[in-house]
């Protein structure tokens, strides 16, 4: 069993940057592979970034890619989603995700673990 908390979520003008942070509990983090996905309203959640137990590859959605950047500190049970250059139709909830696997899936249904939601507001 996984919980995930993520932080780090608030208003940013359109430009602007933050870095989301998700701890997750026990002391197996470093066997899950680890995703971001995000949900704006009416849309379907969608993956925006995932990342293998060790880090050694990751994915990022054709959107996106550039501007964020996702990582991970097993010492930590910590990954993060740096997120730049920010723009409106980045508005939506950021959700972190584990995947029971050393190894990502781009597909949600995949992974087995969600945090609540961090909500992510971009002004334009």
């Amino acid at each position: 069993q996984v919980q995930l908390v993520e932080s780090g979520g608030g208003l940013v003008q359109a430009g602007g940057s933050l870095r989301l942070s998700c701890a997750a509990s026990g002391r197996t983090f470093s066997s899950y592979a680890m995703g971001w996905f995000r949900q704006a309203p009416g849309k379907e959640r969608e993956l925006v970034a995932a990342i293998n137990w060790n880090s050694a590859r990751t994915y990022y959605a054709d959107s996106l890619k550039g501007r964020f950047t996702i990582s991970r500190d097993n010492a930590k049970n910590t990954v993060y989603l740096q997120m730049n250059s920010l723009k409106p139709e980045d508005t939506a909830v950021y959700y972190c995700a584990a995947r029971s696997s050393y190894f990502y899936s781009t597909q949600r249904d995949d992974y087995d673990y969600w945090g609540q939601g961090t909500q992510v507001t971009v002004s334009s």
